[in-house]
């Protein structure tokens, strides 16, 4: 039995953890997300990512007693607001119209917990910027990513097709694509999750 519960259906995060050689077992948090953003109203946005992943690794972490658990998180800070996933693909072409030629702030975060006790948390914040893409080039983009794209925040893969919206990233590429994978390693090792 993996001693790691992952707090997330991200299939990024899976995919993450998987190429690095980590065992885990996924239990989706139940979270009311939106909920959670709008009391965190006024908080930066790299606040606002690390509370969520910690919020995410509490809730799950409590019905998995004694095993540590692995919350995360992905938000944009734009034009003062702090925004999450899409729900249809004609948000998603409102949002990557209004980010087209822009830089956003993407702030992926992870947290450790274990019966009810944050052990650690970390916010990596990137700076994306996006080169200023033609309408027909952003409807190609639509009709090739299709409905796979409002599982991201931003909605775009940057593994993938979407790295073509972007003229410049600033930030730890792992963290681009939903997990700081780095100091998680290095704090699963801490917790003797991962041999050191």
């Amino acid at each position: 039995m993996a001693d790691l519960i992952l707090a997330s259906a991200s299939a990024s995060r899976k995919a993450l953890l998987t190429a690095a050689g980590v065992a885990f077992i996924a239990d989706p948090a139940d979270l009311d997300e939106d909920g959670l953003m709008q009391r965190l109203q006024g908080e930066n946005t790299q606040a606002v990512a690390q509370r969520l992943a910690e919020a995410k690794a509490l809730h799950v972490a409590a019905r998995h007693p004694g095993r540590i658990v692995l919350g995360g998180d992905s938000v944009i800070g734009f034009s003062g607001r702090h925004l999450s996933k899409c729900a249809t693909l004609a948000a998603a072409r409102a949002l990557l119209r209004e980010l087209s030629g822009q830089t956003h702030l993407l702030v992926s975060a992870a947290a450790l917990a274990r019966d009810g006790v944050l052990l650690w948390s970390r916010a990596s914040p990137c700076r994306m910027t996006m080169r200023a893409f033609s309408p027909q080039f952003l409807e190609d983009y639509l009709a090739a990513e299709g409905p796979a794209i409002l599982s991201s925040v931003g909605c775009y893969h940057f593994e993938g097709r979407g790295a073509q919206l972007f003229d410049r990233v600033d930030g730890d590429y792992f963290s681009v694509l939903g997990l700081p994978l780095l100091p998680v390693l290095a704090a699963l090792r801490q917790q003797d999750v991962l041999p050191s």
